[in-house]
C-alpha cells in the first residue's frame, strides 16, 4: 500500500494518520535553533538524523514550522503586486519547509515505531494540523490570485508541469472549499478539525485494539500444525503470542490443525475493536462517517465519495460502481465453487462439520496439497528474507532499470532492524536512499507501505529518501527470516511504489513521484508484483535456507499451476471491503448515525458479498485504510490499479518481456512522469490504447 502523505499543498480537508500537521498552539513552546528539524539535515540526501530526534523536538517544530508558513501565506496572499506563477503558486509550493521536515520523519514514527507520548502527541495534533490546512485553502484572498491565474491560463504560455500545478493547485481549492461563502467556511472548519481528530483517534484505538487482541497461549497441543520455526518465532516470556496483523484471516490460520485454536484465533482478530471498551472503535467510525457525509453536504455534493472521487481516475461513483458490479459476480460464483470444494473435502473426514471462515484458510491449504502437490511448508523454505530483497526485489530492479544498491551502515535509523541502501542510477551516478523496516512490532501499525522522508523536487534540489514498511514476523535469534509467498508478492508490490518515488523526475513536490490518485498509485506495484514469479528472477533468489538449493523446476511449476487457486476467495474477500468503503461514503447527509455491524451485513448482502465463509478482508471497525490512511471511498483503486498493472505486464509479455528495453520504456512512459499530465493519456501513450479488464480475469482466474 502506498501511504497518502498530504503536505499542506495537498487538496481535501482531511489529514491522514500518517501525516498530521498542526494549527495554531494556544500552549506553543519556543523552538530551539538546535532542534534537528530547524535546518535541513547534512545527512545524504538531507535524510533525517535519528540518532538526534527526540519526542520532544516535535510539538515545537510542528508550532514555529506552521508559523512560518502562515507567514509566508500571508505574504503571497497581501502581495499588492499582480499575481504571477512566480509569486503566487511557485511561493505557495516552497512554504511550510520547516513543517514537511518535521511531519515526514512524525509520519514515519507514529506509524511503524510510536510510543505513548508519540499517540498523545498525535491526538492533540491532528485537529491543529486540520485548522492550519484550512486557514491555507479557505483563505479568499490567496484564492483569488490562484484563480486570477487559472482564468487567464491560456494567455500565460506555461510550460507543462507549470501549468498542470496550476490547475492542480485550482482544483485542491475549489475542492476544499474555497469558492464557500465565509458563513459555510467557519462550519467546514469544524467539521475537519472534529474528522481529523476522530480519525487520529480511531487509528490509535486500533493500535491498541490489535496488541490488546493478540492471543496468548501456554497449550503446546494449540500449536499442532506449525512448523518448528513458526512455533520458535511465537514465542513469548510464558509461552507463545500471536500478534495480529491488519487483516481478518491471519497467517497462522493455514496451518494450525486445532479447529478451537483457529476459532479463538480468528474470533480475535475479527472481533479486535468490538469489545465494548476503549478501544472499541464503532462509535469513532459511526460519527466519521456522518462528518463525512455533512463535509460533502457542505461542499455540495450529495455524498462524500462524489466530492472525494473528483481527482481520481474514475472521476465519479458510477464509475467506480460499474466497475465492481463487473467483477463481484465472477469473483462470487467462484468463491462459492471453491466453497463447495472445501466442504466435500471436510465431509471425507470421519469428524464432518460445516466450513467457517476460520477453517477457510486451513483446508484450501489441504486442498492445494491435493490437488497441485503443493503447500506453504514446500516453498517457504525457498523464501529467505534477505534473498528475497537482494537478489529478488533489488536483482529485478535492475535487469529491468539498470539500478544497484549498496548497504550504507553509517546512518542512523529509527530501530534496530531497520537497514538503510544507497540508490545508484545507469551512469553509476547516486540517485536515492531506500530504507527497509520489514519486521512487525507491537507499536508499529498493521499492513505495509511505502512512502518518502524527503520528496524528489528539481525546485527543491532535493532528490527521493524513501522507506518500505512490512508487517514479517522476526525470526528467533540465529534463524533466518522466511517469508510465505504472500509475504514475498507484498514485498515486490512496496517496492513497486518506492520504484515509482525513485524514479521520480519533476520540478515540483506536489507533482512529484506518487503524489498521483489513489487508483494510478497502485498501478506500478500491482505490476511490479508479476516479477516475483518471473522465472529468471525467481530461479535468482529462491534458493533453500538449509541447503541452497536453487528452488527445482517442479516446484515453479506447481507454483504457476496453483496461480488461480482460492482466487474467488481472495478476490471476493478484497471486493466486499472496497464494496463496504463505498457504501459507507455513499450515506446522505440527513441520515442518522448508522449502526456499524447491522450497516456492514445489510450493505454487503444487498450486494450479494455477505458470505459468511468468505469475510471482508478488512471489517468496518478495522478498516484502516478508509478512516485513518487516505483511502476513504478509494479502496476500490487497489482493483482499478491491478487493471492497470495486469494489461501493462501483458504489453510486456507481447514485447519480449524482462529486458532491460522495456523496462527503460516503462520506466520513461510511467514510472518518472509524476503527475505532470491526465493519467488516462499517460497509459494510453504507453500502451497504445486505453486498458483492458480482460488480463485482470485471466490472471484471476474468474473469467
Amino acid at each position: 500500500m502506498k501511504k497518502i502523505f498530504y503536505s499542506a499543498m495537498m487538496l481535501a480537508g482531511l489529514m491522514t494518520q500518517a501525516c498530521k500537521q498542526n494549527g495554531n498552539n494556544q500552549n506553543s513552546t519556543t523552538m530551539s535553533p538546535n532542534n534537528p528539524f530547524a535546518a535541513i539535515s547534512s545527512l545524504p540526501y538531507q535524510t533525517p538524523d535519528f540518532s538526534k530526534i527526540k519526542n520532544s523536538d516535535f510539538a515545537p517544530a510542528f508550532d514555529e514550522g506552521m508559523k512560518q508558513q502562515l507567514a509566508e501565506v500571508d505574504t503571497i496572499a497581501n502581495n499588492k503586486e499582480a499575481p504571477t506563477f512566480e509569486n503566487t503558486v511557485v511561493a505557495l509550493e516552497k512554504s511550510g519547509q520547516l513543517l514537511s521536515r518535521a511531519k515526514s520523519v512524525f509520519g514515519l514514527l507514529t506509524g511503524a515505531n510510536t510510543n505513548d507520548e508519540l499517540i498523545k502527541l498525535d491526538e492533540d495534533y491532528s485537529p491543529k494540523f486540520a485548522k492550519h490546512h484550512d486557514e491555507i485553502f479557505l483563505n479568499d484572498a490567496l484564492f483569488q490570485r490562484i484563480k486570477k491565474l487559472y482564468d487567464d491560463r491560456a494567455n500565460l504560455k506555461l510550460e507543462s508541469e507549470d501549468l498542470h500545478l496550476l490547475e492542480y493547485y485550482y482544483q485542491a481549492f475549489e475542492m476544499a472549499g474555497a469558492k464557500l461563502s465565509a458563513e459555510d467556511k467557519e462550519k467546514l472548519k469544524k467539521l475537519n478539525e472534529e474528522e481529523a481528530s476522530l480519525s487520529t483517534k480511531f487509528n490509535n484505538q486500533l493500535l491498541e485494539a490489535a496488541k490488546a487482541g493478540a492471543v496468548s497461549i501456554t497449550d503446546t497441543q494449540l500449536l499442532a500444525g506449525l512448523s518448528a520455526s513458526d512455533r520458535e518465532a511465537l514465542k513469548a516470556d510464558k509461552g507463545w503470542k500471536f500478534s495480529l496483523q491488519n487483516t481478518t484471516q491471519q497467517p497462522e490460520l493455514s496451518s494450525l490443525s486445532n479447529r478451537s485454536m483457529r476459532s479463538k484465533l480468528f474470533e480475535a482478530s475479527w472481533n479486535r475493536a468490538e469489545r465494548g471498551d476503549k478501544n472499541d472503535t464503532r462509535p469513532t467510525i459511526e460519527r466519521l462517517a456522518q462528518l463525512r457525509a455533512e463535509q460533502a453536504k457542505l461542499l455540495g455534493f450529495s455524498n462524500y465519495a462524489a466530492w472525494k472521487l473528483q481527482d481520481q481516475m474514475a472521476k465519479d461513483p458510477a464509475q467506480v460502481q460499474q466497475f465492481l458490479q463487473h467483477l463481484i459476480p465472477a469473483a462470487v460464483a467462484k468463491a462459492e465453487t471453491e466453497a463447495k470444494d472445501l466442504q466435500t473435502l471436510i465431509d471425507a473426514d470421519k469428524d464432518s462439520f460445516k466450513l467457517e471462515a476460520y477453517d477457510w484458510n486451513y483446508y484450501s491449504e489441504k486442498l492445494r496439497k491435493a490437488k497441485y502437490d503443493l503447500d506453504e511448508s514446500q516453498i517457504k523454505p525457498y523464501f529467505i528474507l534477505d534473498s528475497v530483497l537482494l537478489n529478488g526485489v533489488f536483482y529485478a530492479a535492475t535487469q529491468l532499470y539498470g539500478i544497484t544498491f549498496k548497504l550504507r551502515t553509517d546512518l542512523p535509523v529509527w530501530q534496530e532492524d531497520v537497514k538503510a541502501y544507497e540508490v545508484f542510477d545507469t551512469n553509476g551516478k547516486s540517485m536515492a536512499l531506500f530504507y527497509t523496516d520489514f519486521f512487525k512490532r507491537d507499536n508499529k501499525n498493521g499492513g505495509a507501505w511505502m512512502s518518502n522522508l524527503v520528496e524528489q523536487s528539481k525546485l527543491m534540489g532535493t532528490q527521493p529518501v524513501i522507506y518500505n514498511v512490512c508487517n514479517y514476523t522476526k525470526p528467533a535469534a540465529g534463524q533466518p527470516a522466511l517469508l510465505s509467498f504472500d509475504d514475498v508478492t507484498t514485498m515486490f508490490h512496496e517496492f513497486g511504489h518506492a520504484l515509482h518515488g525513485l524514479f521520480a523526475n519533476q520540478k515540483f513536490v506536489s507533482l512529484s513521484g506518487t503524489a498521483t490518485p489513489r487508483d494510478f498509485v497502485e498501478f506500478p506495484s500491482q505490476f511490479n508484483e508479476h516479477w516475483a514469479t518471473y522465472p529468471s528472477i525467481l530461479k535468482n533468489y529462491a534458493k533453500h535456507y538449509q541447503t541452497g538449493e536453487v528452488i527445482p523446476q517442479a516446484l515453479i511449476d506447481k507454483i504457476k499451476n496453483a496461480g488461480t487457486f482460492n482466487q474467488g476467495y481472495a478476490f471476493t474477500e478484497y471486493l466486499a471491503a472496497a464494496a463496504l468503503d463505498l457504501q459507507w461514503h455513499y450515506l446522505k447527509p440527513d441520515l442518522p448515525m448508522q449502526k456499524t455491524d447491522s450497516f456492514e451485513q445489510a450493505s454487503l448482502t444487498a450486494l450479494g458479498l455477505w458470505l459468511p465463509q468468505v469475510p471482508p478482508r478488512y471489517r468496518s471497525s478495522y478498516f484502516l485504510h478508509i478512516w485513518a490512511n487516505g483511502y476513504s471511498a478509494g479502496y476500490y483503486a487497489y482493483s482499478w490499479a491491478e487493471m492497470l498493472g495486469h494489461d501493462a505486464y501483458t504489453w510486456f509479455e507481447e514485447n519480449g518481456g524482462l529486458n532491460r528495453k522495456n523496462g527503460d520504456y516503462f520506466r520513461d512512459k510511467i514510472l518518472s512522469r509524476g503527475n505532470t499530465e491526465s493519467f488516462d493519456a499517460l497509459y494510453k501513450t504507453f500502451r497504445g490504447k486505453d486498458a483492458s479488464i480482460e488480463p485482470m480475469l485471466r490472471f484471476r482466474g474468474v473469467k
